[in-house]
């Protein structure tokens, strides 16, 4: 699947996302600095359900949220040196009981990835137009 979108079109987005693939656990979100991996994930994380600010956890690795009695982990390797390092922070026990989590920089340990990652890349266009392919 492929999409076009600008900014002010990123609810909708979140919504055809969260419709077309709920049933998926890991999504792994591949795009350049400044894409907006970030909002996207906050905004589908909204539309599940979580009531706290989604933020990016640079710096923390993960951070944990609740919606609808459902653990959500927002994850970003993006500091990880490697896969030993992305396993010594918990990363595949997280994985392992979330029931869905959502990564940025997944490149950083890809041998973590479940076969059945739902993969998203995210290309800019120009500062106001991304696209989006999903492969599952």
């Amino acid at each position: 699947m492929e999409m076009d979108y600008t900014l002010d079109q990123i609810d909708q987005v979140a919504a055809k996302l969260i419709k077309e693939y709920a049933n998926k656990y890991i999504w792994a979100f591949y795009a350049p600095m400044g894409a907006g991996k970030t909002t996207l994930i906050a905004r589908i994380c909204k539309q599940m359900g979580v009531e706290e600010t989604v933020a990016s956890p640079t710096f923390s690795i993960m951070n944990e949220h609740l919606a609808n009695g459902k653990k959500i982990y927002h994850m970003d390797w993006y500091r990880l040196e490697d896969e030993a390092e992305a396993i010594r922070t918990g990363i595949e026990a997280a994985m392992d009981e979330a029931d869905i989590c959502f990564i940025e920089w997944p490149e950083k340990a890809a041998s973590l990835l479940p076969d059945e990652t739902l993969k998203l890349k995210i290309e800019i266009l120009d500062p106001e137009h991304r696209r989006i392919f999903i492969t599952s």
